[in-house]
């Protein structure tokens, strides 16, 4: 929560996982909804549903809808059998926003808290957006807490190469931090019914897996860190 405090305008609604309110407020922000999982509000015009994520510490992932647009913004999450839902709910995601730099803390012998390239490659095969854009493989909490604290290993360039194998109609975008990408609501891909098609045969054989092992416009959006 301490990034956010340099954000300038501390009135923006700013949405945060059940329980973190009082951070937020700690901070400055003044308009701030707690939301849990799947809980739904409308800010300014865009439509926000709270998704599943895992971090070291309470964290949502969002869906955003506007203007025919929907945006799946993974946060800083790990891979979890959860977040793959939002497929389900969401068949139609123009724009994912993915972690991928495998964050992980060293005095605690090196525990992952992020996803790496290859986990979020996997993601994207289960959400099938139209565009992919990686996230946080720019981010440092500086050269003196780095070297005993943190740890990253995960590269945009490893996401892409991975991306184009396990979810090949997807396009990636890298981006460097702060440059726009406009996403056309009008664009939607040809193959959109056989991307839902093969959706569906993923969820099957992941339901059946389970089974088995239970019996034996426009819209500009700008990358962040």
């Amino acid at each position: 929560m301490a990034a956010f405090s340099a954000y300038p305008d501390k009135t923006v609604p700013f949405a945060v996982k059940t329980g973190m309110a009082g951070d937020a407020h700690r901070v400055g922000f003044t308009d701030v909804i707690e939301l849990e999982t799947w809980k739904t509000v409308d800010l300014g015009g865009v439509r926000v549903t709270a998704a599943p994520a895992a971090h070291g510490m309470p964290e949502n992932s969002y869906v955003l809808e506007k203007d025919e647009i929907t945006v799946f913004f993974g946060g800083d999450t790990l891979l979890i059998p959860e977040p793959r839902d939002v497929a389900d709910r969401f068949p139609r995601i123009d724009l994912a926003l993915l972690p991928v730099n495998r964050l992980q803390i060293r005095p605690m012998l090196n525990k992952q808290v992020a996803m790496n390239a290859r986990e979020a490659a996997e993601l994207c095969r289960w959400l099938q957006p139209r565009v992919a854009i990686p996230i946080h493989y720019a981010f440092s909490a500086g050269p003196v807490r780095d070297r005993p604290l943190l740890k990253y290993t995960g590269t945009p360039e490893e996401f892409a190469g991975a991306a184009a194998q396990l979810s090949p109609e997807t396009e990636v975008h890298i981006l460097p931090p702060g440059q726009p990408l406009s996403i056309d609501p009008a664009v939607r891909r040809d193959a959109l019914v056989a991307s839902s098609l093969r959706r569906r045969r993923l969820r099957s054989g992941r339901r059946s897996c389970r089974s088995h092992r239970g019996r034996g416009a426009g819209a500009e959006w700008a990358t962040p860190s």
